[in-house]
Formats: structure tokens, C-alpha cells, sequence
């Protein structure tokens, strides 16, 4: 597995905490905080826009 640049955990209510990152080809990973070692993968611009929609309250039933 390539080495992840993880930024700092996105945390909803309860236990649902999740983190974006990127490896140095530019590629977009998601994980469950604590279960990095098997992250979704895709573009950054397509994870980005999953999160944003989530923060943004119209996908918050996934958290």
C-alpha cells in the first residue's frame, strides 16, 4: 500500500469519525478512523464531494 497523508479525523455525533487522504500520485482515500489499513479509494475529487455533501446534511443518515 502506498504511504497515506491522512488529515486530522472528521467526527460526526456518536462513534462516527471518519478521515480523508492522499498518497503522492494524488489519489483519494477514506477509512474509518482506527481502520486505516483498509481505506476506500477514488479520486480526491469524488471523496471531497461525498464529504462535503455529508457535512453539508444531505447524506447524514451514512454517519
Amino acid at each position: 500500500m502506498p504511504a497515506i497523508t491522512w488529515e486530522e479525523p472528521y467526527c460526526g455525533e456518536g462513534n462516527s469519525c471518519f478521515r480523508l487522504g492522499t498518497d503522492a500520485d494524488g489519489n483519494g482515500y477514506i477509512a474509518v478512523k482506527g481502520e486505516e489499513d483498509r481505506p476506500l479509494v477514488d479520486s480526491l475529487g469524488a471523496l471531497r464531494a461525498l464529504i462535503v455533501d455529508i457535512k453539508a446534511g444531505k447524506a447524514d443518515h451514512l454517519l
